[in-house]
Parts: C-alpha cells; structure tokens; sequence
C-alpha cells in the first residue's frame, strides 16, 4: 500500500505536546505584542490547528513583516534546490514565540559602543574589542605528594 503524502504527513511526534502540556494555550501567548521587524520562532502548537503552519518550518526563525488581528505574517529563509528563497506566510500567534537568538549580539553591539564613546571622549584608553579564541590554559607542575607511611597502633587489649 502506497503511502498518502498529506499536508501533515509524519508529524506524529513533531506536533506532539509536551508532558502536562496539553490543552489550550496560556493568556499570554493571546497578549504577546508583535511589531514589523521582529525576530520570532515558529513552534508549531499541536492542539491548535488553525493557522498551523507546515512542518517545514516548525522551528525555524523568521522576520514579522505583517500583522492582522489573529495572524501574523513571517518571512522565512527556505532552501530550494541551490539557492535560499524568502518565504511568505501567515501564522497565529499560538504557533509563534519572540525569538531571544540575537540578544547576546545586540548586547556586546552596545558594550563595544559605550566602550568606543569613552575612548573619543578621551576618559578611557583604546582596547581591542574583537572576540578572540580562548588561549590555552595556563602550564603548571603537579609535585608528588609527600608519602608518610601509617602503622596500626598496637593491640593492648581489653582488660589490664
């Protein structure tokens, strides 16, 4: 028997909830507020199938560039044959979540930007801020510890 190739084939564990996690979504997933330019990640939500987008991009991190009152509009990278295309599609917010993936950048972004201030305004002196490789860790010796040798006391018994 042939197998049937459905809009939802094989995503028997994909869309699978989580332990204690079944049932509707929390308030906050409803009251999460999106802007174009936004970084989300698209996690399927298995209990709710409306807008549920397809498996493909279950997990994958795309850019808002829509929003309407249930769905939002994400542009997503999608490989096709050589050459990488910009996707277009609409998902509810049930599936989606703020992606936190670029946090760590933007923070040394403004880091490096307070740092380059302080050196123009001449209250700090220059410092190299590109990420390095981590050096090998120190050499060191490890000494043989000092040997003592340890005898049982001597039995002296029990009555004297």
């Amino acid at each position: 028997m042939t197998h049937s190739q459905g809009y939802r084939c094989k995503t028997r564990h994909v869309f699978k909830r989580a332990h204690r996690e079944h049932g509707r979504a929390n308030l906050t997933t409803y009251q999460t507020v999106y802007h174009r330019g936004d970084r989300v990640q698209i996690l399927v939500n298995g209990s709710i199938h409306k807008g549920m987008p397809h498996r493909y991009y279950h997990g994958k991190t795309g850019i808002v560039f829509n929003i309407n009152p249930r769905a939002i509009g994400v542009e997503v990278d999608k490989r096709v044959g050589n050459r990488i295309m910009k996707k277009r599609i609409h998902v509810r917010v049930e599936h989606l979540k703020i992606s936190t993936s670029g946090d760590a950048h933007h923070a040394r972004v403004v880091e490096s930007d307070k740092q380059k201030q302080a050196v123009k305004a001449g209250t700090a002196k220059f410092v190299d801020l590109k990420r390095k490789v981590a050096a090998p860790a120190a050499s060191f010796v490890i000494t043989a510890p000092k040997v003592v040798d340890i005898a049982p006391v001597p039995f002296a018994g029990i009555y004297v």
